[in-house]
């Protein structure tokens, strides 16, 4: 028994003298660059018309923050293109709603004025890497669950959902699924060919909305046969 436990020992040690060593020799070394994550940061998920409201207050605002253009007449294009979706007859209305009552001076024809436009671009990400959770999750998870078997043995098993449940309760307001679906939202003004004002906006977006955005890049259901069409009949 004595035998078997100096073994044991001996290769633990000959196990973390390797380990060692090798940390010491690969330290700075690698064949090729190492994948590195960014800084903790969040992004808001665009869901509904509100949302939609929301971003059009906050252009107006920045706007009109600018002392150059607040006496300057602006010219908002409506658009009438196959490429326009809910969100680009939206957002006009509402971003014209907010600017006029923010003072504005807005006007339905361009002379005299200068262009207010926004443009959108749909991302899709089709091969994304693993996504680790939420910061603190994996932790309030483990908490909740050890909670949960410490009461379970008690008289009333049912206050072992309690702590799990307020737990996610107290969290659940914040949290949103990533998805592969992204816009970039850009409102500029231009005098001519000259650009006064730019701002982007990066926000997820449900795969479904897509055509809200860019209609013209959901795809079509693939043609009925004209055969399956004639045995309806």
């Amino acid at each position: 028994m004595l035998v078997s436990l100096s073994r044991l020992a001996l290769v633990a040690i000959i196990i973390a003298i390797s380990l060692a060593l090798s940390g010491c020799f690969y330290t700075n070394a690698a064949q090729v660059p190492m994948a590195k994550t960014y800084p903790y940061s969040e992004q808001q998920r665009m869901q509904a018309a509100h949302h939609w409201q929301v971003l059009a207050e906050y252009e107006a605002k920045g706007i009109l923050q600018q002392q150059h253009l607040r006496a300057t007449p602006l010219y908002l294009p409506e658009r009438h293109d196959h490429t326009s979706g809910e969100f680009a007859r939206g957002y006009h209305a509402l971003l014209t709603s907010e600017l006029v009552s923010g003072g504005a001076i807005v006007k339905k024809r361009p002379r005299g004025a200068v262009t207010v436009d926004f443009d959108v671009e749909v991302i899709h990400h089709s091969d994304r890497g693993f996504i680790r959770p939420y910061p603190g999750m994996m932790t309030l998870a483990a908490f909740a669950s050890g909670v949960s078997v410490l009461v379970a043995p008690s008289s009333n098993a049912g206050l072992a959902l309690i702590p799990p449940v307020v737990a996610s309760d107290v969290t659940s307001g914040s949290w949103a699924s990533v998805g592969d679906e992204e816009v970039i939202i850009t409102t500029e003004i231009t005098d001519n060919e000259r650009v006064l004002y730019s701002s982007s906006n990066i926000y997820y977006i449900n795969q479904g909305d897509r055509r809200h955005y860019a209609p013209h890049r959901v795809p079509k259901p693939p043609p009925v046969p004209r055969v399956a069409l004639d045995n309806q009949w």
